[in-house]
């Protein structure tokens, strides 16, 4: 039994910077791109179940990657990104300009604030595993496709950190991260596996 976290593709709001949140962007021609040999990567794996974020560029990317296996995907509202609130939509750039004092302290320590009008990172890793214990109970090899800070904040839960360590636990667009369990615990085996796509590193 192995989970498999994936990350979605690459969208047009990553690749302007925009915070995306909650926010229902599809993925761009490139997202595409990556989700389709992200799929050729794991076509050989053997899959028990596939389940997703139900957003529009996670759940597309399950589809992509589900030609190869042909299940049922099962999306999940708690695997849904983190809640940014009214910040979604806009660029760090442009918040620096008008929120400088909120991202100081969420540079300085990430999990003692929440986002205005949206989430903290704490509810959302509260919501995300609750829904990952769902997927880790049905005891199989499953592929879990959701978000950057979804991914990271489960990773902290696992390595038992605090999430105020959770930007060196963050992963790329369309990387695979793969849980693996040791007496019925869970341990990260590989974190942000790009090696699949072009000209990216696992840095």
């Amino acid at each position: 039994m192995k989970i498999i976290l994936i990350r979605h593709g690459e969208t047009l709001w990553n690749k302007e910077g925009r915070i995306q949140g909650k926010s229902d962007i599809e993925l761009s021609a490139a997202g595409i791109e990556q989700a389709r040999l992200l799929a050729l990567s794991l076509k050989d794996q053997p899959i028990g179940a596939i389940h997703a974020s139900p957003l529009k560029r996670a759940l597309k990317t399950a589809e992509i990657i589900n030609e190869f296996h042909r299940k049922e995907i099962q999306t999940h509202p708690e695997l849904m990104e983190m809640d940014q609130g009214d910040f979604e939509g806009f660029s760090f750039k442009e918040l620096m300009t008008c929120e400088k004092d909120f991202l100081n302290k969420w540079i300085a320590d990430p999990a003692s604030v929440r986002m205005p009008n949206g989430e903290s990172l704490s509810e959302l890793q509260v919501r995300a595993w609750r829904a990952l214990e769902t997927i880790i109970g049905k005891e199989e090899t499953a592929l879990v496709v959701a978000h950057n800070f979804t991914i990271a904040a489960i990773i902290c839960r696992i390595k038992n950190i605090s999430l105020s360590e959770f930007r060196g636990n963050s992963v790329g667009t369309a990387s695979k991260t793969t849980i693996g369990f040791h007496n019925g615990e869970p341990y990260i085996e590989t974190l942000n596996d790009r090696s699949h796509l072009p000209d990216t590193s696992n840095n």
